[in-house]
């Protein structure tokens, strides 16, 4: 099969398509012919070598990047109940970018039917970084208020559409040429950071996807009982910044998190997809062949939602 494999750490020139063999999979995975793969910030962290002692010193252990996934299910191990041959899925399975890959049932969910698999592939790790954002950490109620910057992302473009689920007041930032997107995702407010400060209002919740802003006049934006809640990423300053201000200021107002993959969190964006509430956001879709340039695309600029390759 073809895959996209890296042997050495660097920028997307060290991606290349190559054959290897198609995987098996163990008695709880099941084996997914791919059609499309989302790309992440991890996936360049990983590419460019800023995670080694969990990624290989000297090169990657794992050579095929790629997390996000939807597809067909092809095969499945001997203890797997739920999933058979043929089922659509979306969810997670290592190694992605190729024509097939293994995943964890668990970790699988059937695709909503109302996605494209390119949509479905942008689901996972931006939708549960969305959903816990809004629901866990900002515990965003109806008719409260939450400015989400960042809106137009791939996180931030499914907070805002989770946030208006909930019944909230949302109030969207992003850059100019994102407004009309921003609207179009049900924002109540939008405000175009290069000419407005969303800041001069008050909200119970800021939810902030790498918006730049210091955490101090994050805070001062909040109500007395309010919450900062910040998405960093996979970025490994932002990450350990986030994690340092929470540690210097051990305030309950400030609130930073990573993301988990759980079965209960993908069904339940699942289902608000199958409702209308939610659906993903794809800027661009490049074949498997042209994974270097939409790595190069996701580096060079803030997509508009979510990057993805297909088989």
């Amino acid at each position: 099969m073809r895959a996209v494999v890296q042997r050495r750490y660097g920028g997307p020139e060290t991606l290349e398509v190559a054959e290897v063999h198609r995987p098996t999979p163990a008695r709880d995975q099941v084996l997914v012919r791919v059609r499309a793969a989302a790309l992440n910030p991890t996936d360049l962290i990983v590419m460019r070598g800023l995670l080694r002692f969990q990624s290989g010193w000297r090169q990657p252990t794992e050579r095929i990047r790629g997390y996000d996934v939807a597809g067909i299910v092809e095969a499945v191990g001997a203890d797997v109940a739920g999933v058979e041959v043929g089922d659509a899925v979306c969810g997670v399975c290592r190694e992605a970018f190729a024509e097939y890959a293994v995943g964890v049932a668990e970790k699988l969910v059937p695709k909503p039917e109302r996605l494209s698999f390119e949509e479905a592939a942008a689901l996972t790790f931006a939708g549960t970084m969305a959903l816990l954002g809004v629901r866990d950490h900002a515990q965003l109620r109806a008719g409260q208020r939450i400015a989400i910057a960042g809106a137009t992302g791939g996180v931030g473009s499914i907070a805002v559409q989770i946030a208006k689920a909930y019944g909230a007041h949302v109030t969207a930032v992003c850059r100019t040429e994102n407004v009309d997107l921003a609207r179009s995702l049900g924002a109540d407010e939008v405000f175009d950071y290069t000419r407005e400060d969303y800041l001069r209002e008050r909200y119970d919740a800021i939810f902030d996807n790498g918006g730049g802003r210091p955490l101090r006049e994050l805070r001062r934006a909040v109500a007395p009982d309010g919450v900062v809640v910040l998405n960093c990423g996979q970025d490994v300053s932002l990450v350990a910044a986030g994690f340092a201000a929470r540690l210097i200021l051990r305030r309950r107002d400030v609130k930073q998190f990573t993301t988990k993959i759980t079965r209960r969190n993908l069904l339940e964006l699942a289902a608000l997809v199958e409702d209308g509430s939610v659906t993903p956001v794809v800027d661009r879709t490049y074949p498997l062949a042209e994974t270097r340039a939409a790595m190069s695309y996701l580096m060079a600029r803030h997509p508009r939602g979510k990057v993805v390759v297909t088989p």
